[in-house]
């Protein structure tokens, strides 16, 4: 196959940077349909010779490119155009900065977000964190500003460990964990660990974001569907897939729980081969209100098959970029042979703040009042909903912060989203989930409770029963 011929005329003068010009060019290019699914770019070498810029301006518009799904990277082939089915996400999800103006507009306009990733940061212990901060300050010394261990101070790790273990059975050691600054962080280690290039399953819908991630390390991705209890591991079995990426305790966005028996099903597909392995995204499982707290799927496993991660995001703040990974053994001894050279991404300040936010009991007091505080708000929304029953049906509750719409009476999504929009309330979309599309997948919608007051809860719901009802 030839290389096809890219004529981009560039602005040095433009306040747009070269490589944004590059990107916008051959995205604009893509979109329109002058550049067709499976047509090979210029290599990057030969791209940066024909317009007199870096290789290194070419290599970031290329990257971003294939960080959104336009292209596709080959190994030892080049770059290619995606499938049209992976890029038709990309567009309803645009990234922040390129957000056309009137879009900021038009969330402006927004009274009610009924987002599933906010969370209510109105309860949060400002002046306790403010406290244990200045009492670490007083008390630092130069090794609180040195360096630090790559895994992560082992008193944190130490403290991880005992409280996965009291809180959701994993079986692990100090020396298993790995702290990062978010699980994008990890989830990029992983491609160190793992090897380049690993055929990867993910459940769709799915997580967005760590399809990206892995699309972006040049990872083929089977997308296998779900039933009523998570991932079918039959379709699993059809492909090639040496890792399956799997969120059993709440699944997102759909919020379903993995029985017993298909969580048995996975892990005796992983022990199956010896590079098989599971990915166990366990990114909210604080918060779930009826029954005990599901035990992770690395409790069960007993072969070391399973790399669990979670995230102190969702249960402190968004900003506490803390996250945790625990790596089986057999990972581990490859982590450390190809980058236990890798400097530790959080400081060493804010892995002892959280260290004694967590061991003098304050985490699980703000746990227990968050679980509170979300438990009313989840009564209330579904109480909210019974009008709803008539024209949807309602599920994906008793854990997490959003419960799922799903339309009975044959109208589109984008439908949905619409009249909810022009009454100044923002749903979201179970399409913007998917990575793959069906014109036979029911409408959906995502309401997401975490962020709202309950007075915002009953007015926000109120509006959409006027519309949607």
């Amino acid at each position: 196959m030839k290389e096809l011929p890219i004529h981009i005329q560039l602005h040095p003068e433009d306040n747009k940077t070269l490589y944004i010009q590059i990107y916008e060019y051959i995205r604009d290019e893509i979109r329109a349909g002058n550049l067709l699914q499976n047509e090979k770019l210029p290599s990057a070498r030969f791209l940066a010779e024909d317009l007199q810029v870096s290789r290194t301006t070419v290599d970031m518009a290329y990257d971003q490119l294939v960080s959104e799904g336009y292209l596709e990277a080959r190994p030892r082939r080049g770059y290619f155009v995606s499938a049209y089915e992976e890029l038709n996400v990309i567009d309803e999800i645009p990234y922040r900065e390129m957000r056309k103006p009137q879009d900021k507009k038009e969330e402006e306009s927004i009274r009610y977000d009924f987002s599933p990733n906010a969370i209510d940061m109105r309860y949060f212990p400002y002046a306790t964190w403010k406290k244990i901060t200045k009492n670490i300050l007083v008390d630092a010394n130069s090794k609180m500003f040195s360096l630090g261990e790559p895994q992560g101070d082992l008193n944190l790790r130490t403290t991880i460990c005992r409280y996965l273990h009291g809180s959701r059975g994993v079986n692990c050691e100090p020396e298993q964990i790995i702290i990062g600054a978010g699980n994008d962080y990890l989830l990029l280690l992983l491609e160190k660990i793992l090897g380049r290039h690993v055929h990867v399953a993910m459940e769709n819908p799915t997580y967005i974001r760590a399809y990206r991630i892995f699309r972006s390390c040049a990872y083929p991705v089977s997308l296998i569907p779900m039933d009523e209890n998570g991932i079918m591991v039959e379709c699993l079995r059809r492909t090639d897939a040496r890792v399956a990426y799997v969120m059993p305790s709440h699944q997102y966005p759909t919020g379903i729980s993995m029985p017993i028996g298909r969580r048995l099903e996975l892990l005796k597909w992983a022990a199956e081969e010896k590079d098989r392995y599971l990915i166990e995204d366990d990114y909210d499982s604080e918060f779930r209100y009826r029954g005990k707290p599901l035990p992770s799927l690395q409790a069960s496993d007993h072969n070391g098959k399973v790399v669990y991660i979670g995230t102190f995001s969702k249960s402190i703040a968004p900003a506490i970029r803390i996250s945790y990974m625990v790596l089986p053994y057999p990972l581990l001894e490859k982590y450390r042979k190809e980058c236990g050279f890798y400097s530790s991404t959080v400081s060493r300040l804010d892995q002892t703040i959280l260290n004694e936010f967590i061991q003098d009991g304050y985490f699980e007091r703000y746990l227990n009042k968050m679980r509170k505080q979300y438990r009313e708000k989840h009564d209330l929304i579904l109480n909210e909903l019974k009008p709803f029953e008539k024209a949807f049906r309602i599920s994906g509750s008793n854990a997490g912060q959003h419960v799922l719409l799903t339309d009975v009476k044959g109208r589109k999504e984008e439908e949905l989203a619409n009249m909810a929009k022009e009454a100044k309330v923002k749903v979201y979309r179970m399409q913007d989930f998917r990575i793959e599309k069906n014109s036979d997948d029911p409408a959906m919608l995502l309401l997401g409770y975490g962020a709202l007051s309950f007075e915002e809860i009953k007015e926000g719901i109120a509006l959409l029963k006027k519309i949607l009802v």
